[in-house]
């Protein structure tokens, strides 16, 4: 018995390649914010999610998967990627098995709840996996702004692929499980429909608190200012939004906001607070996370956004030669990815010397929040192969110019 379901399995594998080749083909459908709320409150039709999610998922898994085939051999070949797409070509198997199964059959859709959790489960660890495997990369061959560059551009595509991935999968088994979020008993699914920005500021500022006051034994304040339009608001401004999603943003700025503050004015006995504006226009909804946090320098900007700048080893436990506030690497990546996933954006302005504003922009409306989504096809190729901009600009020397090389000819 054990033999037949080895040979069953092998052909299953065997076959992976054609079903990555077919679903590729096919785009991802982008659902709005107002689609998902709807459907989970009106027309919750277990049946209808069910019918969607086998043939969506496979569409965004293979989309990626057939991405990360275009990843430089060298970084494929580390264990750790290995890993991932070991995780990755599993789930898909599992999915497909539901291809030709009855959904008016309430044990299948039973099953196929069970599935997903599985599946979530399973790529829990995805992020740090892969980010062990651009280390082992890095640590391993040399490095050129090209390939940089690629795996910067794939990275960005990946972990946003898995965001939406998660997002399809947290919907349908939170709403289709039969129980109720205690802690959040009026969402549908992973989404609240009157997410109370203050109150998930006021979270994650106390989260980030509570982890600098371990380290530091001390942390600054929270100054907290709501305004709708020009005026000060006079009831808690709510959008339609994950909560879950808005708390690991603000999370990390926190923790960034608050490890620069203290690292600065070390020497000082008071604290200058973080200052937070959220403001609600007609089309943004706008929250600066202000800090006097020493600022940096404008040419790091970016690099704080890059996973091949930013990553490093977790470190080992009792290690304490980094305070646990830094982050490892892909915090603030991950957190603008957060916020592009339904088309807003995390940006930072810095002045060196001074400290930082820290921008999330959300859609104020829900029927604007839209997912974006990466999909396979023929620019996404592209991508891949371009080669970096020529360098038409003057690169500046610090050598003194030799005059005599203009002397004007006789």
């Amino acid at each position: 018995m054990k033999f037949v379901r080895f040979i069953m399995k092998n052909a299953a594998l065997a076959s992976v390649p054609k079903h990555i080749e077919h679903f590729s083909k096919f785009s991802p459908s982008p659902l709005s914010m107002k689609q998902f709320l709807d459907f989970g409150s009106i027309n919750a039709c277990e049946k209808t999610s069910f019918v969607f999610l086998r043939q969506e998922l496979p569409v965004r898994l293979s989309n990626i998967m057939k991405e990360i085939n275009l990843l430089p051999d060298k970084l494929l070949t580390t264990p750790s990627v290995q890993i991932v797409q070991s995780w990755y070509i599993q789930s898909l198997m599992e999915i497909l098995e539901f291809l030709d199964k009855n959904p008016d059959d309430y044990k299948v859709l039973g099953e196929f709840v069970d599935t997903l959790v599985t599946i979530r489960n399973r790529h829990n660890d995805v992020v740090p996996t892969m980010a062990q495997g651009i280390i082992e990369y890095k640590e391993t061959f040399p490095q050129d702004p090209m390939t940089n560059q690629n795996i910067q551009y794939f990275l960005d595509r990946f972990y946003m692929s898995r965001i939406s991935i998660r997002m399809l999968i947290n919907q349908h088994t939170l709403i289709f499980d039969g129980t109720l979020n205690p802690v959040h008993p009026n969402t549908i699914g992973s989404i609240d429909p009157h997410c109370v920005v203050g109150d998930v500021v006021q979270d994650a500022f106390h989260s980030a608190k509570m982890l600098c006051d371990q380290y530091y034994l001390r942390s600054p304040d929270m100054v907290l200012q709501e305004m709708h339009g020009k005026k000060k608001a006079k009831h808690p401004m709510s959008i339609v939004y994950v909560p879950s999603h808005l708390y690991h943003m603000l999370f990390e700025l926190f923790k960034n906001a608050m490890r620069a503050t203290i690292e600065t004015h070390d020497n000082s006995n008071t604290l200058p607070a973080i200052q937070v504006l959220v403001s609600l226009g007609d089309e943004d909804l706008s929250i600066k996370v202000s800090d006097k946090g020493g600022g940096v320098p404008f040419r790091r900007i970016e690099n704080l956004f890059s996973y091949m700048y930013s990553t490093a080893p977790a470190p080992q436990i009792g290690e304490h030669t980094r305070p646990p506030l830094a982050g490892f690497g892909y915090g603030l990546p991950i957190s603008r990815l957060y916020a592009k996933y339904f088309q807003g954006d995390l940006q930072l302005y810095s002045m060196e010397g001074h400290g930082t504003d820290a921008v999330i922009y959300l859609k104020a409306l829900s029927t604007d929040s839209i997912e974006r989504l990466p999909v396979y096809n023929k620019t996404a190729l592209r991508n891949y192969k371009v080669s970096q901009e020529a360098d038409d600009w003057c690169i500046p020397s610090k050598e003194p110019i030799d005059m005599s090389i203009y002397k004007v000819p006789k």
